[in-house]
């Protein structure tokens, strides 16, 4: 990521820290979480804001999970949690 200025938190003016959060997308009945994804954070509410770039690769990859899960939903699999990693 190109280097530039923290941004400021707008409920609480204070200055934005680069760091892991998570990431969590709920519909209809079925949770996508994405830990340790680099946003800028505020240090007195821990709400993240995310790049337009990672926010884009991440709903896109929403998208293709969800898709999925919903598959296994409408199957009635005993599979209800999963954990996938790319390294």
């Amino acid at each position: 990521m190109k280097r530039t200025n923290a941004p400021t938190c707008r409920i609480h003016k204070s200055t934005k820290e680069w760091q892991p959060a998570i990431f969590e997308y709920s519909e209809d009945g079925i949770t996508v979480s994405f830990p340790n994804v680099y946003a800028w954070v505020c240090p007195r509410d821990g709400e993240a804001s995310f790049t337009p770039a990672t926010t884009d690769e991440l709903l896109l990859t929403v998208r293709d999970l969800l898709a999925s899960a919903q598959r296994a939903k409408t199957r009635h699999s005993v599979l209800t949690e999963y954990i996938v990693s790319v390294r």
